[in-house]
């Protein structure tokens, strides 16, 4: 029997350096209201529509142990193992205000 469960996306978590830092860029690069960055600065999360885009840091002690560390680009020469892809109808404007 089909189940009628259709769950939705909801998360895009970015393993990030500094979560204030890159919760600031992203904001004010692509327009997105801060929904939350809390006072330890170790969780951000922008609105971006119908998902939200999260930020922790690369290491934290409280779940490290249980799922493993994640591991980081060893060189400026690598790609993290993520993309977050943005849809926009005027790619020139929206490169203008995020490189601004």
């Amino acid at each position: 029997m089909a189940s009628n469960l259709s769950p939705a996306f909801a998360y895009t978590v970015v393993y990030v350096k500094d979560v204030a830092k890159s919760v600031a860029f992203y904001s004010k690069a692509f327009g997105y209201t801060v929904r939350r960055l809390d006072e330890s600065h170790r969780w951000g999360e922008l609105e971006s529509g119908n998902t939200t885009i999260a930020f922790t840091p690369l290491h934290q002690h409280e779940t490290d142990d249980l799922t493993g560390s994640v591991h980081a680009s060893r060189s400026g020469h690598e790609r993290p193992p993520l993309e977050v892809c943005f849809v926009y109808p005027d790619v020139d404007a929206a490169f203008k205000v995020c490189a601004q």
